[in-house]
C-alpha cells in the first residue's frame, strides 16, 4: 500500500468549524501527528488504533524539533501509513509546512495540502468585527507579531486595518512602532483570545487604553484588529440561539461525544466535554471471529448500537470481507443513529423498531421469530439481558458475541470536575444508562479525594437530562431526578428536548 501525507488545516479551536475534507481524512487516519492548538475533540474522530503523536508547537513552550516532526512524516509514509499532519488555522498561513513539505518531496513522498478556516479570517467574523468596508477599510493586511523589528512599521501603519497572529507577548511593541509611524492613540483595537469556543474573550478599545485592559492576561492565542472598523462590530446572532449562554455537560463516550457536541452549538450552548464512557476491542475477538466466518448460517444481525457497527465492520475488513459478505442475511438496527452509521458501510437495515430502543425490537419485530438463527454482536459486559431473553422466549437461536468493550475512565476530566465544583455547569446530559453510572463513580471518587461536599449538593442547581425511560431510571437511583426526558430517544430528540425548555421569546 503506497503512503500518504496529508498537511492538513484544523481551523480554529473548535470542531464545527473542521472542513468536510478534513473530517474524513481524520475519520481513515492511521497515524496523526498534530499541533497543540487544536481542539481536543478532533483526537476523537481518528480510528481507535490510530497512532497519535502530539508535537507541541505552541509558542513559549517546549514543542518538538522539526527535524523529528519532519522524519516522523517521512518514516509513516514509506512504511506505507496513511499520515495526517493537522495544524491549526491554515497549513500554509504561518504554518511553517515549507520544511515538512521539502523533506516530503526530498523522499519521494505522496502528500496533498488541505486547507483550514484561519482564524485571521474567521476571528474577527465570530467577534462581529467585519475587515473591509467601503468607507473605514479598503484593505486589510494579516501579519505575525512574532518578530515585530523584521516588519516595514511605515508601510504597515498606513493600511486601513492590520490583522495580527502571536502578537500577544509583543503588543506593547506592535503598538509602540505604529505610534512611532504616526498613528493616533484614539486609534481602535480589538484582541480576540481563544477564537470560536467557549473561552473566547473580546477586549476592545484604542491604541491608548487597551495595555491597561488587558494587563496581567496570557494573550496567547490571540488575534488583534487594528483599524477603524473595530467600531462597527456587530452583536453576535449566537445570542438569540435558544440555548445561548447555557453551559452543557456531555457525558458520553470520548470517541462518540463530537456529533452532539456540534448539534448543541448549533443552538449557542457552550459544551463541556466529559468522557464517561472507554470505548475498546474486547478482550477476545474469538466469538466475533468465529461468527464472521460463518455469517451465511444467520437469517438475521442484530445491531443495537453505533459501537456494535463500527466494531463489526472493522473486523470483517480484518478478513479482508465487506459488506456484501451480508448479502444473505437480513439486518436489524436500534436507533437513528445506529441505522446512520450503518449506511456509511453502504446498507440500509431491513428493521428499525418503532420507539428506538430494544424492547420494542422483539415487540415489533417483521417476522416469526420461531427457528431464526440471529447474530448478535453487543458490548462484552454490562449490556442488558432482557433483548436476549425475549428474543429467545419466541424460539429464535440467538448468538452473542463481544464486540466491544465500555470501561469507566480512571479519572474524571480536570476541566468539568472544576466547573462542576465551581457552578459553572446548567445542564447535565445522560445518553445511556452506562454514562449515568460511570458520572456517579467519577464523581465519588472525586468528592473523596478533594472535597468535602456530597453529589446532591454540586447537583442541586444543575438540570439534568435524559435521553429515555432507562437512561432516566438509572438517574433517578444514582442521582435523585431527571429534570428533562426528550420524546425521541436520539440525540436530535434529546436537543429538541432542550430547546423546548430553555427557548427564548423574541
Amino acid at each position: 500500500m503506497t503512503g500518504q501525507v496529508y498537511l492538513v488545516g484544523a481551523g480554529l479551536e473548535n470542531i464545527a468549524y473542521l472542513t468536510l475534507r478534513a473530517y474524513h481524512l481524520l475519520s481513515h487516519a492511521e497515524v496523526l501527528i498534530y499541533d497543540a492548538l487544536i481542539d481536543s475533540q478532533l483526537l476523537n474522530l481518528v480510528p481507535y488504533n490510530c497512532l497519535k503523536i502530539n508535537v507541541g508547537k505552541r509558542g513559549g513552550l517546549p514543542s518538538t524539533k522539526q527535524e523529528t516532526i519532519n522524519k516522523y512524516l517521512v518514516d509513516y509514509c514509506l512504511e506505507g501509513k496513511q499520515v495526517v499532519r493537522l495544524k491549526s488555522g491554515d497549513p500554509l498561513i504561518f504554518g511553517r509546512v515549507n520544511p515538512e513539505i521539502n523533506a516530503l518531496i526530498k523522499a519521494n513522498c505522496n502528500y496533498e495540502l488541505v486547507p483550514g478556516i484561519s482564524s485571521a479570517l474567521a476571528a474577527p467574523l465570530l467577534a462581529g468585527i467585519p475587515l473591509t468596508d467601503k468607507v473605514l477599510s479598503r484593505c486589510f493586511t494579516v501579519l505575525t507579531g512574532h518578530q515585530p523589528d523584521l516588519l516595514d512599521w511605515e508601510a504597515l501603519a498606513k493600511i486601513d486595518t492590520l490583522v495580527i497572529l502571536m502578537g500577544g507577548r509583543t503588543l506593547s511593541i506592535i503598538i509602540q512602532c505604529l505610534q512611532d509611524k504616526g498613528l493616533a492613540i484614539t486609534t481602535p483595537i480589538a484582541i480576540i483570545r481563544h477564537s470560536g469556543n467557549h473561552k473566547q474573550q473580546v477586549w476592545l478599545g484604542t491604541l491608548g487604553d487597551i495595555l491597561d485592559k488587558v494587563y496581567g492576561v496570557s494573550l496567547s492565542p490571540a488575534v488583534i484588529i487594528i483599524g477603524e472598523v473595530v467600531t462597527l462590530k456587530f452583536m453576535d446572532f449566537s445570542s438569540f440561539l435558544p440555548l445561548t449562554n447555557k453551559t452543557i455537560l456531555v457525558t458520553r463516550a470520548a470517541e462518540q461525544s463530537s456529533q452532539f457536541t456540534l448539534l448543541l452549538q448549533q443552538q449557542g450552548a457552550t459544551v463541556i466535554e466529559m468522557p464517561a464512557l472507554e470505548i475498546v476491542p474486547p478482550s477476545s475477538w474469538e466469538g466475533l471471529d468465529s461468527a464472521i466466518k460463518d455469517l451465511s448460517t444467520f437469517n438475521w444481525l442484530i445491531l443495537t448500537s453505533a459501537n456494535a457497527v463500527e466494531f463489526f465492520f472493522k473486523r470483517l475488513d480484518y478478513y479482508g470481507k465487506d459488506a456484501r459478505a451480508l448479502s444473505e442475511v437480513k439486518i436489524a438496527v436500534v436507533g437513528k443513529k445506529t441505522a446512520s452509521v450503518l449506511q456509511n458501510y453502504g446498507l440500509k437495515p431491513d428493521f428499525i423498531p418503532p420507539n428506538f430502543v430494544a424492547d420494542s425490537l422483539v415487540e415489533n419485530f417483521p417476522e416469526s421469530l420461531s427457528h431464526q438463527n440471529i447474530l448478535f454482536p453487543r458490548v462484552e459486559t454490562g449490556g442488558r439481558e432482557i433483548l436476549v431473553k425475549e428474543l429467545t422466549k419466541f424460539g429464535a437461536n440467538v448468538v452473542e458475541v463481544a464486540a466491544y468493550q465500555s470501561g469507566c475512565p480512571s479519572t474524571i476530566d480536570t476541566d468539568a470536575w472544576d466547573r462542576l465544583q465551581s457552578g459553572k455547569i446548567d445542564i447535565i446530559t445522560f445518553a445511556s444508562s452506562k454514562t449515568v453510572e460511570n458520572f456517579y463513580q467519577l464523581v465519588q471518587q472525586a468528592l473523596e479525594k478533594e472535597s468535602s461536599l456530597r453529589i446532591s449538593a454540586i447537583l442541586e442547581k444543575i438540570c439534568i437530562a435524559s435521553i429515555g425511560p432507562q437512561t432516566s431510571k438509572t438517574c433517578y437511583e444514582r442521582l435523585g431526578r431527571v429534570d428533562i426526558e426528550a420524546v425521541e430517544y436520539t440525540l436530535e430528540g434529546l436537543v429538541e428536548a432542550l430547546i423546548k425548555s430553555y427557548c427564548i421569546v423574541l
